[in-house]
């Protein structure tokens, strides 16, 4: 039982770094994607991404599954909707809504994520997530009202950061089907798909490109902002699922906004303080959750990373193995209750939801 909740603990505390690493770099595009296309900003922003993943993948030793030509299919959708759609949305709409805006608009990805994570993973919503979400809608409405009242303020580049973060949670609910897979195969082979689409447009399009300096910071925040920051979400997911994980990780649009605030991007007026407040209610609620329930894992067979400490894998190694490693393993039939999060043990069908 207390292996189970550290898992739950450690998948959050992931999803949290992740959230530091995105939210740290929206207030930042958006300064260095002044008078740059929008195409041309996502792709420099995925070649950072791909290039560090990249990097990384020849220094660390494997330990998850490798990927597969089956995997082909989900990682270009996965290119297109996170790697393409999405930060062109972005970089289009921060430019006319403001990095503060932008970056607390983004905080509608994690009511996204956990509907469709609900729809097509069956991730259970019980009652506290259905409140969460509506705090979070909530929030939203409250953010729109400061905006619209504020100086400058661009309905379209609200509307184009909202289908930013719609796109973002397809990503989210495709990338689930991955997490188990190597995360500097995964970041780095969407990166580069998601870099030459966009650049491959940002070419037909005559889209400008940012001067050197500028190109470098953008390079830099793909490779923070959106190579480690998918890494990280992706062992996030392995651990607590994928609408656990996006709501941890709606606290990135807080640490955005909380930066273009110092950086002078807008003042703090009572709406958006009133929008921060639902939205911290929101995330408190989704991390806050607990699930138990007596639930059955039927014999298979698989391979994915694991431990042996976890309460699910008790198979034996000669000599003992200790950490996470990958290999195929055999599960018995097994019938227990505890708390867990809808992981690749815990994808079970629910008769009722629990809260």
């Amino acid at each position: 039982m207390t292996r189970r909740r550290s898992d739950i603990a450690a998948g959050a505390g992931l999803a949290a770094l992740a959230a530091l690493s995105f939210g740290l770099t929206t207030p930042v595009v958006e300064r260095s994607g002044r008078g740059v296309g929008a195409f041309s900003t996502a792709a420099v922003l995925y070649a950072g991404a791909s290039i560090a993943a990249f990097a990384l993948g020849c220094v660390a030793t494997p330990d998850s599954a490798r990927l597969s030509r089956q995997h082909l299919g989900r990682l270009f959708a996965m290119a297109v909707f996170g790697a393409g759609v999405a930060p062109t949305l972005l970089a289009w709409g921060v430019q006319r809504s403001g990095a503060t805006t932008g970056s607390l608009l983004l905080n509608l990805e994690a009511v996204f994520t956990v509907l469709l994570a609900w729809r097509f993973y069956r991730e259970p919503l019980g009652r506290r997530v259905v409140v969460a979400l509506l705090v979070m809608a909530l929030g939203g409405v409250a953010l729109t009202m400061n905006a619209a009242s504020s100086v400058g303020f661009d309905g379209l580049g609200a509307a184009a950061i909202t289908g930013a973060t719609l796109a973002w949670a397809l990503d989210n609910t495709l990338s689930r089907g991955l997490a188990e897979q190597d995360p500097s195969a995964v970041v780095a082979s969407k990166g580069a798909l998601g870099a030459a689409l966009t650049g491959a447009i940002a070419w037909m399009t005559h889209d400008p490109w940012p001067r050197p300096g500028p190109a470098l910071v953008l390079l830099a925040c793909g490779a923070t902002g959106y190579g480690l920051s998918l890494r990280l979400y992706l062992l996030a997911q392995r651990r607590m699922g994928a609408a656990r994980t996006g709501s941890v990780f709606a606290l990135a649009p807080f640490i955005g906004a909380s930066l273009g605030w110092a950086l002078g991007d807008q003042p703090l007026g009572p709406w958006t303080l009133l929008s921060a407040s639902l939205f911290a209610v929101g995330v408190a609620l989704h991390i806050t959750e607990r699930h138990e329930h007596h639930h059955v894992h039927p014999a298979m067979k698989h391979d994915h990373p694991h431990r042996h400490d976890d309460g699910h894998h008790d198979h034996v190694h000669d000599p003992p193995f200790f950490g996470e490693h990958t290999h195929a393993h055999h599960h018995h039939h097994v019938e227990h209750a505890h708390d867990h999060a809808p992981d690749i043990h815990h994808d079970h069908d629910h008769e009722h939801a629990h809260a």
